[in-house]
């Protein structure tokens, strides 16, 4: 079972337009978000898919419909912070209110408990573990922000690369669920997710996907923005590097997309995480800890 998931931001939120657009300034942008995810759920029900949605707070203040619309059609939601501050730009009280608030409005829509986090920018880094204490604490069970690759913004290269119970330094324990990452030599390559699923052709995400399952016997995660099926999205005027992260292939993400759930099967997040031997220890002992309490 591969895992599906979505983080749902605008096209305006992203990390690349960060120093262009603050946030007081994404009301006065054209939300496009409602339309791709709507764009999105209908080629999940076409091919019978299941995903975790990674809902930013801020979209479900402003669109508190959306994650009603996602959990009815069966998927699952998890948080994706509130206002999508990378945890370097925070404090952890900071990022504690940050995160109650996002958590607040989900679980008031969709009448779940929230359990399930991913960092923006996968911002949690060897700097920020600070914040898988932090989750802990406020009841979630799963993360899915620390990306064992190199990268200017965001990764811990030597973390593990497949799914583990990640012990705190508090001595707290989360299941951690990276980002999928191909060995090459001495480092880890990203595949199956946001620009490396735009940059690389489909080809080439196929056999790493293939690779991950049946040679290493794990589970592969892909990820994406609803805005990266909308190539006609405003452009917004950056610096060349962010423009190129941001636009290159716009318009072939949907067909590739497509493709994966053709050539494999998916799930969300969660139920392929109760898959996993640790995490099923994870839960007893937290369910234990609540019937004593």
């Amino acid at each position: 079972m591969n895992v599906l998931t979505v983080d749902v931001e605008d096209h305006f939120h992203v990390e690349a337009f960060a120093a262009h657009i603050s946030q007081d300034q994404w009301e006065s942008h054209e939300s496009r978000v409602e339309r791709n995810v709507a764009r999105i759920l209908e080629l999940f029900a076409r091919y019978e898919a299941k995903g975790t949605f990674f809902m930013l707070g801020w979209v479900a203040q402003k669109f508190p419909r959306l994650s009603r619309q996602i959990a009815a059609a069966g998927h699952e939601i998890g948080c994706h912070s509130f206002a999508h501050r990378r945890l370097q730009k925070m404090t952890p009280d900071q990022f504690r209110i940050d995160l109650r608030k996002a958590t607040r409005y989900l679980e008031d829509q969709i009448q779940q408990p929230i359990r399930c986090y991913r960092a923006p920018s996968f911002s949690v880094v060897k700097s920020t573990s600070w914040a898988l204490d932090i989750l802990a604490e406020e009841g979630y069970t799963i993360d899915s922000s620390v990306f064992p690759v190199r990268h200017d913004l965001y990764g811990v290269p030597d973390a593990p690369r497949f799914p583990h119970l990640q012990e705190t330094f508090s001595g707290n324990r989360i299941f951690e669920f990276p980002p999928s990452t191909i060995r090459c030599g001495n480092a880890n390559l990203g595949v199956a997710g946001g620009g490396y699923l735009r940059f690389l052709p489909y080809n080439v995400t196929y056999w790493a996907v293939r690779r991950i399952n049946e040679v290493e016997g794990q589970s592969a995660m892909v990820y994406f923005h609803p805005w990266e099926i909308d190539s006609d999205q405003p452009r917004i005027q950056a610096g060349f590097r962010s423009r190129v992260r941001h636009y290159t292939n716009l318009s072939g993400t949907h067909r590739k997309i497509e493709r994966l759930l053709k050539d494999f099967t998916f799930t969300t997040l969660s139920r392929a995480c109760t898959l996993h031997s640790s995490y099923q220890t994870l839960n007893v002992k937290a369910l234990s800890a609540t019937r004593s309490v």
